[in-house]
């Protein structure tokens, strides 16, 4: 599903970075996924859904201003789901990590 160009994350990864060249771009991914973090604590903190609802548009919502405004590509995710998915948390790992700049 989704994953047809590429045999293994390892091979995807480097293909997402690109997607990911501007700086600006970067710097919403992580806010996102810094409230989607935040949101997932909310909703397993109070047990309210709307939670869940808040974490997918912080999270798809902040990538996709970065994509259709700063780096003017089509965000992966429509292609690559569970890649992106995968990518996305990866980055983020890697930015904490200073592996990835911010």
């Amino acid at each position: 599903m989704g994953t047809d160009s590429f045999r293994r994350f390892a091979d995807f990864y480097p293909f997402y970075l690109g997607e990911h060249a501007d700086r600006r771009n970067r710097r919403l991914h992580f806010i996102g996924s810094t409230l989607v973090l935040a949101c997932v604590w909310q909703l397993a903190s109070t047990g309210r859904p709307l939670w869940l609802l808040a974490a997918l548009l912080c999270g798809y919502g902040f990538a996709w201003v970065g994509h259709f405004f700063f780096e003017k590509n089509r965000p992966a995710t429509f292609k690559y789901p569970l890649y992106s998915f995968m990518g996305d948390w990866v980055m983020y790992a890697d930015i904490w990590r200073g592996r990835v700049k911010l």
